[in-house]
């Protein structure tokens, strides 16, 4: 049964990562209305545990405190806030509006300045971690906001994170998601080129994955990408190739806007966008198939890879 002392939410987005968020939020007594989805089992799931549904923007917001976005990027968070009905348009003063999308800063300022002309407060909170982690409320979340929203939104972010860091302003959340994001996608492509050197110059690609994980840059992305790659699992690791271009895309822009110079997102970039065009452009081809697009380019089977 919700208790009634917590705030009600909102939730717009009940995907691979929305659903476990939402669901955890239901169970933990929070008054949860989604957003109806073309994908029809998790939101029905979500009714199964005591959520509600709105049929529309406007329908969710009107019975909403804290609303949830949790969609690919910008373009999905720039048409829910601008179009006809929309959530600009339907908000009311003193509502809080939560991105945990991975998009980009500069927009996410200027919605956050739109908001605040109505009296609503927009909130940058993107998400590290996977599905797998969302389902368990074990997700981690980087939050833009001033401190008194941060000190009201953070016992509910914790509803479903493990982890809640307030980064800054509204944007500084954003910004340091795409930065974390290139760091980590990036150190799987560098891992993609070796793994492939390794099978064009004749060393065993599991021998390396055997070193490098008894050394000191082994990771939990490097075990989940290249130790599931040179078995022929290329979808241990539940982030898609296509997610990955596009946030190195959205951390490429930033650099220019701001006027940071550096050679490695660009070879990151060329890497990623390599991949899809030789063919793992897929909704099932996870971040592993940056290996597989590298394997292609050189001739090379890598794992089961055909």
């Amino acid at each position: 049964m919700a208790q009634t002392d917590k705030h009600r939410i909102g939730f717009i987005g009940v995907g691979l990562m929305g659903h476990g968020m939402a669901k955890n939020l239901v169970e933990k007594g929070w008054p949860v209305t989604v957003l109806g989805h073309r994908n029809r089992a998790p939101v029905e799931d979500l009714i199964g545990r005591g959520a509600r549904e709105a049929q529309d923007v406007a329908g969710l917001a009107a019975v909403s405190d804290i609303i949830f976005l949790c969609v690919t990027g910008t373009p999905e968070v720039e048409d829910l806030v601008t179009r006809a009905g929309g959530l600009l348009a339907s908000t009311r003063e003193g509502q809080i509006v939560v991105d945990t999308s991975t998009s980009q800063p500069g927009p996410t300022v200027r919605f956050a300045k739109q908001f605040a002309d109505k009296g609503v407060r927009f909130v940058d909170a993107p998400l590290t971690r996977t599905p797998v982690e969302a389902e368990q409320g074990r997700l981690n979340s980087l939050v833009g906001a001033d401190a008194a929203t941060f000190a009201l939104l953070e016992p509910v972010l914790k509803g479903f994170c493990e982890n809640v860091f307030h980064m800054g302003d509204v944007g500084s959340a954003h910004t340091a998601k795409l930065i974390n994001n290139f760091y980590s996608i990036g150190s799987m492509a560098l891992a993609a080129e070796a793994l492939v050197a390794c099978q064009k110059m004749g060393v065993d690609p599991q021998k390396l994955v055997q070193l490098v994980s008894v050394g000191a840059i082994s990771s939990a992305m490097f075990q989940n990408v290249a130790g599931g790659a040179v078995v022929g699992d290329f979808g241990r690791a539940k982030f898609s190739l296509r997610n990955a271009h596009k946030d190195v895309r959205y951390f490429a822009q930033a650099m220019t806007e701001n006027g940071v110079a550096g050679p490695m997102h660009g070879a990151v970039l060329q890497s990623l966008a390599q991949a899809l065009a030789l063919g793992f452009d897929g909704p099932d081809h996870m971040l592993a198939s940056v290996i597989e697009g590298q394997a292609k380019l050189n001739g090379v089977t890598l794992g089961k890879q055909p």
